[in-house]
């Protein structure tokens, strides 16, 4: 139990200093992200058409399927998103990036979408899960960015394979727990009509 505890310890306390050591890219990562929520809450417009398919697509997905499908489906969607956002930081933090811009854009225009459907109080319903969620995915594109631009210093080679052990160590001890419970909020949500 004693050797549990103090893994677990020197586990999180690793993953809170990469996270401080990261800041300046958590930094830019959150700018962007929020950058293109407003973005799409004001301009909702680009993209419409497509945006409006996906979600359709997304919804008959999930149409009928039981509470734990709907969780696993969920959860994979999120964990595939914050996973190829680090790994993929590797081609200069492009991937990151998009990511970033791509779910930043879709929150403001379901945002804005909602909120034009049902009135500004809808957009509540999505704190729940989005508290865990959205600090997870942002976390996630911040360390690609590390990983991406990190790339170019000196001794490149030691410097990238830290930053991907370090930041696979904060996946599965800090994004996959968020992950797992922003998922099981949302299938609740979805499950029960909220």
């Amino acid at each position: 139990m004693k050797k549990t505890k103090n893994f677990l310890k020197q586990n999180y306390k690793a993953c809170w200093k990469f996270l401080k050591d990261s800041a300046d890219f958590q930094i830019i990562s959150l700018g962007i992200f929020c950058g293109f929520v407003i973005l799409g809450f004001a301009f909702p417009f680009f993209f419409e058409q497509q945006i409006l398919n996906f979600l359709k697509r997304i919804l008959l997905k999930v149409e009928g399927m039981n509470f734990l499908k709907t969780f696993l489906f969920i959860f994979f969607n999120n964990l595939k998103a914050s996973f190829f956002a680090i790994v993929l930081g590797v081609g200069a933090g492009i991937f990151p990036v998009i990511t970033g811009i791509a779910n930043g854009y879709l929150l403001g225009f379901v945002a804005r979408y909602a909120a034009s459907k049902e009135g500004i109080f809808v957009l509540w319903r999505l704190l729940p899960h989005g508290i865990f969620e959205l600090p997870a995915l942002i976390i996630s594109v911040g360390f690609g960015l590390k990983i991406g631009l990190e790339i170019w210093k000196k001794d490149s080679k030691k410097i990238l394979k830290k930053n991907l052990k370090e930041s696979m160590r904060f996946f599965i001890f800090v994004i996959l727990p968020l992950l797992v419970v922003a998922a099981a909020i949302e299938s609740l949500l979805i499950f029960f009509g909220g």
